[in-house]
């Protein structure tokens, strides 16, 4: 079973998952695969709303609909995925959040979006599984960049020296913008093994090209790159 968010579970009349290495889409989601919007994601910040079924959306980040029968997804490979939803199941959104994006300002342009219409107190957010402070070494300039640029505490943004904890970073912007009810769902896409202990759970950009610059003819993630997701039925 692919990873799931306790507090979107209980919202009525939508469904939502994070995939994996064994289910890229989550099985729950593959019945309505055909009715994705089709955009490139960039690492930017762009929020497109989508009103109809396999909607071209171009280069975006992020999207957010009112419309049922329509799944919206992103595609990770250890940047996060966030998933949204009003409390009562009729708003939904989802954006693709790497160190970029958590940078420039995605979650605001979300919560934006959200309160033009709305109240952010009124959504849950669900950070999904990422690049762990376990694992995810940065430069030190990009760490400094993380201290100087956000308003958060630095112990927070990077618990171990050069080790950035995206989603800590995320929830902790999350509950600034108002959204008062956050939870994780799943793990770190690094090292996380999977149930046999010998491979492992997700698919890592930053793991595979480790694999590859030992050995070259180790395969890369091209169209391997799980996705998450949510749709209002």
């Amino acid at each position: 079973m692919s990873d799931s968010s306790a507090l979107l579970r209980q919202i009525p009349g939508i469904l939502h998952g994070f995939g994996d290495k064994r289910a890229l889409l989550p099985v729950g989601l593959q019945p309505y695969e055909a009715t994705r919007p089709v955009k490139k994601q960039v690492h930017g910040v762009r929020i497109v709303d989508v009103s109809r079924p396999g909607q071209a959306c171009g280069e975006a980040d992020g999207l957010f609909t009112s419309t049922p029968g329509i799944l919206l997804t992103v595609y990770t490979a250890d940047c996060l995925p966030v998933i949204f939803s009003r409390k009562d199941g009729q708003h939904i959104g989802v954006v693709h959040a790497g160190w970029r994006g958590l940078i420039d300002g995605i979650l605001e342009q979300v919560a934006a979006r959200i309160t033009l219409s709305g109240d952010t107190a009124d959504w849950v957010a669900s950070v999904g599984p990422a690049a762990g402070a376990c694992c995810y070494e940065v430069s030190q300039e990009l760490n400094d960049t993380f201290i100087q640029r956000l308003d958060l505490p630095a112990s927070l943004i990077s618990p171990r020296p050069r080790h950035l904890d995206l989603a800590a970073i995320a929830q902790a912007k999350l509950r600034a913008l108002g959204f008062t009810e956050t939870d994780r769902a799943g793990r770190c896409t690094i090292c996380t093994l999977d149930e046999t202990g010998q491979g492992f759970h997700y698919t890592s950009f930053r793991r595979n090209s480790h694999q590859r610059a030992l050995n070259p003819s180790h395969p890369g993630i091209s169209g391997r790159n799980q996705q998450s997701g949510i749709i209002i039925l």
